[in-house]
């Protein structure tokens, strides 16, 4: 290490001393990085203290994004864990790398510096693919930094999907964007913001799509093609389509996301928030977020190469929850919870892939379940289905105890070539979804029309099943299916898949194409807010009839939708909107129509639009 001035290499020699009174546990040629990664969690996961070395924090955290900043479908994870106090700290997170603050709550954790996410790895400053990230649980005040390029004041974010922002208190202004090299603005795709706080202005400018849920700030600068706020504070103000606002006053039935942190007495719990009804802003502004705590005790601390799927469920058959530590998981098994309560949490953004073309996890038809923080990868043998929950015919009214389901990926193809039918099929009823994506992979490794293929993301034969935050992306039938009544989606973005060769290879039945959301003809009442569906038919000139197919009933309800074209053959489009409703979106010169937009299905006067 090379040292800029004298006052960095007193750290370095105090840090090392063992007459040190500021760190009197530490034996001597120990720096605090390595008692940082001397845990129960394993060798990827580094819990810091305040009264550690911040030069040794910085340099361990930019070590590890040095790393990873490229690593788009590597198989290393990590966590960087902060225990209550202040730090005086600044660095970026990368790939598969999981911040969060060891308080009960967020401003327990105080960062003054900077926790940024940027694209300078993409050479247009695009963000597009800034995935598998996870930030939660503490607050930063954002100061001048110019190696990564943040104003004073700014925190950058700059995400796509499956890269959530839980419990966040940022101080300062937040942006959802970077820069790229020539001064333009990069392209995002995200993203999701919950039970947070912004000090400042948020400011999305590039981003497609964005769900904020139970959240505040001071002003929300702009919108692209489908933003939505459910249950949030100062929301903007302004009509969709222009801006394309879609504001849900309350949030209906939710649980917060479960997270680790450590008491005054130095011993590690699971909190588990309490189930709210109809909510509106900030689980723990007012106060710490209600619930309870779970000991670590009462947990198996799974970790790779060591935890088998026999282990795992031997733990669960003792009653015991799951902690899973960053790595990958290679399962010969499924997973099986059989118990109401169940807690299945990652930390470090773990992946689990099964080896034999089994499910990777079963859900009993019990209630209570909480499954969050994980990315199930397809595995080379095909799966029927990655997650179920709930067998087939599940009749039992969970309404008082739901299963819920947390920032989780459902991925096949990228890391290596996958095959399943279905990535999450929902049997029970009541489940609860809090962001989850759902993406058969367009790049990366083992993709093509016969590599990766996947029937349909998500398929729900559960009553009153709630998600917040869909994002089900590229499989080759319906992206959802949706086969029960009193459904809701808050925030569907969905693309078709790319790679559909031609026009034979892709009809369902006389119909041209799969819509991307299916509600089934026998439903008679489902409702989503915000909903965008995009194509981009790059290898064939294949048309989609409807960009949604829905039953014409009184009992179903879309509100603000919108088609996008974003680049494929010239004579690709999406012809409707929902069934033979709204106008095609297409690029064939001399015209186009690269968007189109509908406020409500039904609509009022069906007599002014016409079949094409």
């Amino acid at each position: 290490m090379i040292y800029k001035n004298s006052s960095m290499l007193l750290v370095r020699l105090i840090s090392l001393s063992t007459i040190c009174l500021i760190l009197p546990e530490i034996a001597w040629g120990e720096d605090p990085s390595i008692k940082a990664n001397k845990t129960i969690f394993g060798p990827n996961v580094y819990v810091f203290e305040p009264k550690m070395s911040a030069v040794e924090i910085e340099k361990t955290a930019n070590d590890i994004f040095a790393k990873m900043e490229k690593s788009h479908f590597g198989s290393e994870r990590y966590a960087l864990l902060f225990k209550p106090g202040k730090y005086n700290v600044t660095f970026n997170v990368a790939f598969y790398t999981h911040i969060a603050g060891l308080g009960r709550n967020p401003d327990d954790v105080h960062i003054d510096g900077g926790v940024n996410v940027n694209a300078k790895w993409d050479p247009d400053g695009h963000a597009l693919n800034n995935f598998w990230r996870t930030l939660e649980n503490f607050a930063v005040t954002p100061s001048s930094n110019v190696p990564y390029k943040t104003t004073k004041g700014i925190t950058r974010i700059a995400i796509s999907q499956a890269a959530p922002l839980r419990r966040l208190h940022i101080k300062g202004e937040l942006q959802l964007f970077d820069w790229g090299p020539k001064g333009n603005v990069g392209y995002a795709s995200g993203g999701f913001l919950a039970d947070s706080v912004v000090d400042g202005k948020v400011v999305p400018a590039s981003q497609q799509q964005w769900l904020s849920r139970n959240s505040r700030w001071s002003g929300w600068s702009n919108a692209v093609w489908n933003m939505v706020f459910v249950g949030c504070d100062n929301t903007p103000t302004g009509t969709f389509p222009n801006p394309a606002y879609t504001v849900v006053d309350k949030t209906p039935i939710i649980r917060e996301k479960p997270y680790l942190y450590i008491d005054g007495a130095g011993e590690y719990h699971i909190f588990v928030p309490a189930l709210q009804k109809n909510t509106k802003g900030v689980s723990w502004l007012k106060g710490s977020t209600p619930g309870e705590s779970l000991p670590l005790s009462r947990f198996y601390i799974a970790k790779p190469n060591e935890s088998t799927a026999e282990k795992i469920n031997n733990e669960l058959a003792q009653g015991k929850h799951i902690l899973f530590t960053p790595g990958v998981y290679l399962l010969e098994d499924t997973i099986r919870v059989s118990r109401p309560d169940t807690l299945l949490l990652g930390l470090g953004v773990p992946s689990l892939i099964p080896k034999n073309g089994l499910p990777i996890l079963k859900v009993a038809d019990v209630g209570g379940v909480k499954i969050a923080g994980l990315i199930l990868d397809a595995g080379p043998e095909k799966s029927p289905i990655l997650l179920e929950v709930g067998p087939e015919n599940s009749k039992i009214d969970h309404s008082a105890n739901p299963t819920f389901l947390y920032d989780l990926t459902v991925r096949t193809g990228g890391p290596a070539a996958g095959k399943n039918d279905v990535g999450i099929q929902i049997n029970s009823n009541h489940v609860v979804g809090d962001q989850i994506w759902i993406w058969r992979a367009d790049h990366g490794s083992g993709v093509g029309w016969t590599i990766n293929p996947t029937k349909n993301g998500l398929v729900v034969n559960g009553e009153n099943v709630t998600i917040y935050g869909l994002f089900n992306e590229h499989h080759e039938e319906y992206q959802t299916l949706w086969n029960a009544n009193n459904g809701r989606v808050y925030m569907y973005q969905s693309e078709m898949p790319y790679d559909v060769p031609d026009q034979k290879s892709w009809m369902s039945g006389k119909t041209r194409g799969f819509a991307s959301y299916k509600v089934a003809d026998k439903v008679t009442s489902h409702e989503a807010w915000g909903v965008g569906v995009y194509c981009f038919f790059r290898d064939g000139p294949v048309k989609a009839d409807s960009a949604i197919e829905a039953p014409s009933s009184t009992g179903i309800r879309f509100h603000n939708l919108t088609t996008i074209w974003l680049d494929g053959k010239a004579e690709s489009e999406i012809t409707h909107i929902v069934n033979d409703v709204g106008t095609r979106v297409f690029a064939n010169k001399p015209d186009s129509a690269m968007r189109q937009t509908l406020v409500e299905f039904p609509i009022k006067n069906p007599g002014k639009s016409k079949k094409k």
